[in-house]
């Protein structure tokens, strides 16, 4: 039998989601757009950076604001029942600058996401760690004779979830539920822990 690696995205199924809460806090409402809004990556993060530009946002306002927020209720327990059994990996299109307060408080889990280009606390630019990240996670992952099981919540997962054995749309909006009623939905950790479960024993 395959070992199994458990491979999730973090906003808006471990953590809040970051430009909400930056837009909340700044009243910048044209930042609360996230991958449920626009499935085009570029053109959503071009859009955030001329917004910061435009407001003069520097990139130690927005970690101010992440500071404040916790996990979901929930997660870190979720997380904790899931590492006692599987490895498990973040596969995020979040920054590396944004993530550590996260990480730290659900004890380190393996981070795989992208880079801001900061110049004087000024977010200039970001860089992929390679294009399509999460569904080649999943493909190498997959080729290292692994069988995945993924859980997201964004249009930008969806390619994660088809690329692996088994994956699931966690508080998923009911637009992105709609499109891919392929993927089962659930919105309480326990049911997506008895579907990781479920599926690990096929």
């Amino acid at each position: 039998m395959k070992q199994t690696i458990i491979t999730l995205d973090m906003e808006g199924v471990l953590t809040p989601e970051i430009w909400i809460a930056v837009a909340e806090k700044t009243g910048i409402a044209e930042l609360r757009r996230t991958t449920r809004d626009e499935p085009d990556y570029d053109k959503l993060m071009k859009g955030r950076l001329a917004l910061l530009d435009q407001h003069a946002l520097k990139l130690s306002d927005i970690q101010t604001v992440i500071a404040t927020l916790p996990l979901l209720q929930g997660a870190k327990a979720f997380m904790d029942q899931l590492r006692a059994e599987f490895q498990v990996v973040i596969l995020s299109d979040t920054f590396e600058q944004f993530a550590a307060h996260f990480m730290q408080q659900l004890g380190m889990p393996a981070l795989l996401c992208h880079t801001l280009v900061v110049e004087n606390d000024r977010i200039t630019d970001y860089r992929l760690r390679i294009p399509d990240q999460k569904r080649k996670a999943v493909a190498a992952f997959k080729s290292l004779n692994y069988r995945v099981i993924a859980a997201g919540d964004s249009f930008n997962d969806t390619t994660m979830l088809a690329e692996a054995d088994a994956g699931f749309l966690f508080h998923a909006p009911e637009n992105v539920i709609a499109q891919f009623p392929q993927f089962q939905a659930v919105h309480e950790f326990d049911a997506l822990l008895a579907l990781i479960k479920s599926a690990a024993q096929r």
